[in-house]
């Protein structure tokens, strides 16, 4: 280092003295005594944006703080440990700062509170941890706010338009909840078990908030419920997510109530006009219908499998309360019927759709019923001159048009112009229709209202369907008796069977047997059963005629009807 010069050591001892008292001072102040105070100081680090009740003198307060000197040094901190300071304020159970400085505090606001010594511990300090005169710094967060004097508050921000039933003491509810503490915190939710909870209302099951706070609800309605801790888990919380003196929210849906003593309900939706019949305790019925629990959840319909559900009412085969709401029922009319759980799924539901204990809604449309003792039932008006009835073989011609009993079309001879026909008695159309035919005259027109037993029966399209068929006979041929398939209208030629045998071998075959009825036919001597096919028929009489099955006919094989010991369809 080069030595200083005389006047460069005379310049920086005159520095020396002019900084050194600055140094000084300012090392004083970073390390002088906080200065008094007179009163608290507040300083708010945050307010929240909602404040809806800010303490007052008189109120319960459970808050967390770290407490602190003015320097920084933590002397205490309620988080350390690990649960909140609960207190009464403006009861003397805070030293006077504290008391004073909580009021007007919102939840989940957080202030630093400043307390000079008069108004903290004062010249006592208190013990080790605090020493005298100390100023003592507070960061207080606010997390719950009740007064003794707190009821249930309820607050609604949605109801159903419809609202036809509230909660009763008694009653039994099905509802969805979010349960937090004042400060927001969740401590459990019926959302994240996806299960409903489900418990009887005023009777002591619940929590006595919650039981007031339910009162008076509609299904489908959302409140928000809060309750002071003593009408929650008061004192001692629940052990473990709710703690001790805290106040409780709970958002809650209500999908569902009964009473035990609930019966179904029915609403009439549409009733058609006439009814000229209603349902009774051992009918068949179809019908459609949509399942839906009380809040609108859809959990089943006939529609979407496009299939009715069929069954015998009244008999077991369904749920109690259908079978009860299924009675007296018309043909086309809609109604909905509410089932309480006792008369419909009780209290395990079906285990897939279906939640235990639930009310259930159907919407339902009766297609059709019958009983099995049903006959057909016709009704029509018969021409003035009706000198025929139709019979049993006779040969019928007739238009229809065929639907199902709510009017669904099945099908018409009107479409192709061609009349339907049938020989009656031989088993071509259903038995209810040949009983209906039976003792028609042409020109006569009839209703047929046809039980499935009597129709296509399970198997029909669709099944168990009761059919409705409009019916116009238009032509009558006269049948040939029971058991022929040919008859002469004149006598007999005593010499029939050298007639056939023209080849004169002293036997007939099948050409000769045809050709000759077929000849008898056209002149007029002999008639075919009406409506069946004329070969079939001849092929029938030569079969029945050759009795070794040898496919020729001889003089000692060939007999007339009348000659038969048996009955057979032959000549």
């Amino acid at each position: 280092l080069h030595p200083f010069t005389k006047h460069k050591r005379k310049m920086i001892r005159l520095l020396v003295q002019m900084i050194l008292p600055a140094i000084l001072v300012t090392f004083v102040a970073c390390n002088a005594p906080p200065v008094p105070l007179d009163d608290i100081v507040i300083e708010k680090t945050f307010t929240p944006e909602r404040c809806d009740r800010m303490v007052k003198s008189g109120d319960f307060v459970r808050y967390h703080y770290i407490g602190m000197f003015p320097d920084g040094k933590k002397f205490d901190s309620s988080y350390d440990r690990g649960t909140t300071y609960n207190v009464f304020v403006g009861r003397k159970q805070l030293i006077a700062g504290m008391d004073k400085a909580l009021v007007g505090m919102c939840v989940n606001e957080r202030w630093m509170i400043k307390i000079p010594p008069q108004l903290a511990y004062g010249k006592d300090g208190y013990g080790d941890i605090i020493p005298a005169d100390s100023i003592l710094h507070f960061d207080v967060l606010m997390l719950d706010i009740w007064n003794t004097e707190d009821k249930v508050q309820i607050k609604t921000y949605h109801k159903p338009e419809s609202c036809v039933r509230t909660v009763q003491v008694s009653d039994y509810v099905r509802y969805h909840y979010n349960g937090t503490l004042l400060d927001g915190t969740l401590f459990d939710s019926s959302h994240t078990r996806m299960r409903t909870y489900d418990t009887y209302v005023g009777i002591g099951w619940l929590i006595a908030g919650m039981d007031q706070g339910l009162l008076g609800m509609c299904v489908g309605e959302k409140r928000i419920i809060t309750m002071p801790p003593f009408l929650g888990y008061g004192e001692k919380g629940d052990g473990s997510d709710i703690p001790a003196q805290a106040s409780l929210v709970f958002d809650v849906i209500l999908l569902d109530l009964h009473n035990p003593k609930d019966e179904i309900t029915v609403e009439v939706q549409s009733l058609p006009d006439p009814c000229p019949r209603k349902s009774q305790v051992g009918d068949f019925m179809r019908y459609h219908y949509n399942g839906s629990l009380l809040d609108g959840t859809f959990f089943d319909s006939s529609y979407s499998r496009n299939r009715t559900y069929d069954t015998y009412i009244g008999k077991g085969y369904v749920i109690t309360g259908m079978d009860k709401g299924l009675l007296g029922v018309c043909v086309g009319e809609h109604r909905r019927i509410v089932i309480p759980p006792h008369l419909a799924y009780g209290e395990e539901g079906t285990g897939t759709k279906i939640p235990g204990s639930a009310v259930l809604v159907f919407d339902v449309h009766i297609i059709d019923f019958h009983n099995p003792s049903d006959i057909v039932e016709i009704t029509g008006v018969k021409p003035e001159n009706c000198t025929h009835n139709a019979k049993r073989g006779d040969f019928v011609k007739y238009h229809y048009n065929a639907t199902l009993m709510d009017g669904t079309y099945i099908g018409s001879t009107h479409n192709s112009g061609k009349t339907y026909d049938v020989v009656l008695g031989a088993g071509q159309v259903v038995i209810g229709m040949e009983q209906g035919l039976i003792g028609m005259c042409v020109g006569e027109k009839r209703r047929l209202v046809i039980p499935p037993h009597l129709a296509y029966g399970e198997q029909g399209v669709p099944g168990s369907a009761v059919l409705v068929f409009d019916v116009e006979l238009v032509d009558l041929e006269d049948g040939l008796p029971e058991g022929y398939m040919f008859v002469w209208n004149g006598d007999v030629s005593p010499n029939l069977f050298s007639e056939m045998d023209k080849n004169k071998d002293a036997q007939v075959d099948t050409t000769e047997f045809s050709d000759y009825i077929l000849q008898q036919v056209e002149e007029g001597k002999g008639r075919l059963a009406p409506g069946f096919e004329p070969q079939r028929i001849i092929q029938n009489m030569y079969d029945n005629q050759d009795r070794n099955k040898d496919g020729r006919i001889t003089e000692d094989e060939f007999k007339l009807k009348a000659d038969e010991a048996g009955s057979h369809d032959e000549l």
